[in-house]
């Protein structure tokens, strides 16, 4: 099927057409005599790519706002160990249409879910039948994979749902095991994930002395990043996702995004947990922004700090050369923003420091509408939210 999005202004400013056929962008540019089996009018609308959430734990959605005040510690014990013991496979299902729908909702059209609700194989399934419901492009990252089986399944994925897997790592679990995960995960063509807090007992530099660190590792966090660690985790090519909110909010320490930036590298960004944070990846831009500010000194342009939640984030999960860019050849996932038609020139700027979820007017992923005129148009935000209260109340109860 072909869509053509006509009369919009990309990010940069420049007027273009987005012609898409079979999920994929075809043409950017005017195209004047082109014709579609569907036609977006795109006029006073910014064409940005779909925002990428690099790493969120989308079964709390059902949780949002419950941990304002939660140290880490709290969280351990409240979301980790009592609600997350509470979930069923059908609360699975739920909780992640809820949090695919507040992530489409504001933009994020990939998003990579750190799934510790995979507790068995029937909650993967009814994770991965959620997401093949809702729309959204998901790295699914298994966060108990306790047989290989499971990881062979999930390399087994193709498409707009792909599997990954999400391990303690070496620096909060035992370094032979998280050797033996990452050579499996890297022997299937998996993607894996872990949190990182980094400086201390050099976990980094164990990674590289056993031949493991590279891009196919996504470190998320690592808010004790040395610089000998920065220059090591861009050298080795790893990527690198942080969480601001979230690591502001709970005490994790300074987001390392300029440190990273200064030894070469390129921080994606997510959202990680709701129970404490907005779902979407607005807040994390500001935040990103205001922080490279303060501690460069500088007047940092705003506008490049958009590549954290689209190239970037994209290169940090290993699908650099599928989503992150409006550009021939990548998949069709897109965000029309309205609010913006009045400025001139560079338009990421302005998105960067001012847009939100309620200026996210369109969004489309692998080439079909999922958000239309600021409506979903596949999943019901408010019934979402109503299904899920009971389940919050259940979780948190135990």
């Amino acid at each position: 099927m072909e869509l053509l999005i006509t009369g919009g202004r990309l990010v940069s400013g420049e007027p273009a057409d987005v012609l898409v056929d079979g999920g994929a962008i075809v043409a950017v540019g005017r195209q004047p005599h082109a014709v579609a089996d569907e036609v977006v009018d795109a006029t006073g609308l910014v064409v940005a790519p779909g925002l990428v959430d690099g790493h969120r734990h989308v079964w709390q959605a059902p949780l949002r706002g419950i941990g304002a005040d939660m140290t880490l510690t709290d969280y351990f014990g409240a979301v980790l160990g009592r609600a997350l013991d509470a979930y069923t496979p059908a609360d699975a299902h739920l909780a992640t249409l809820l949090g695919a729908a507040e992530a489409l909702d504001a933009g994020i059209t990939t998003v990579v879910d750190w799934c510790n609700v995979a507790k068995s194989r029937e909650h993967l399934d009814a994770v991965l039948d959620a997401y093949a419901t809702a729309g959204i492009r998901a790295v699914v990252a298994h966060g108990g994979p306790g047989q290989d089986g499971d990881a062979e399944f999930l390399a087994g994925l193709d498409g707009r749902v792909r599997g990954g897997l999400a391990i303690l790592g070496p620096q909060y679990g035992a370094g032979d095991e998280a050797a033996r995960q990452i050579r499996l995960a890297r022997s299937l063509g998996l993607m894996t994930s872990m949190h990182m807090a980094g400086g201390a007992d050099e976990p980094l530099d164990r990674l590289h002395a056993a031949g493991l660190l590279g891009p196919h590792l996504q470190f998320v966090h690592v808010n004790a990043m040395t610089p000998h660690e920065a220059r090591l985790l861009s050298d080795t090519g790893a990527g690198v996702t942080v969480t601001p909110v979230v690591e502001g909010t709970m005490g994790h320490g300074a987001s390392p995004y300029s440190r990273f930036a200064g030894a070469g590298g390129r921080c994606g960004l997510g959202t990680d947990v709701v129970v404490n944070a907005p779902p979407d990846l607005f807040e994390p831009l500001r935040d990103t922004l205001r922080r490279h500010r303060a501690e460069t000194s500088s007047m940092a342009p705003a506008g490049p700090v958009l590549a954290a939640a689209t190239a970037d984030s994209a290169a940090a999960i290993g699908l650099g050369s599928s989503v992150g860019a409006v550009a021939p050849g990548l998949r069709a996932d897109l965000v029309l923003l309205s609010g913006l038609a009045h400025v001139r020139g560079d338009a990421a700027a302005a998105l960067v420091t001012t847009s939100r979820s309620s200026d996210v007017h369109t969004v489309i992923v692998d080439g079909r509408i999922v958000k239309r005129a600021g409506h979903l148009t596949t999943l019901d935000l408010p019934k979402l939210r109503e299904a899920a209260v009971s389940l919050a109340l259940r979780a948190t109860d135990c």
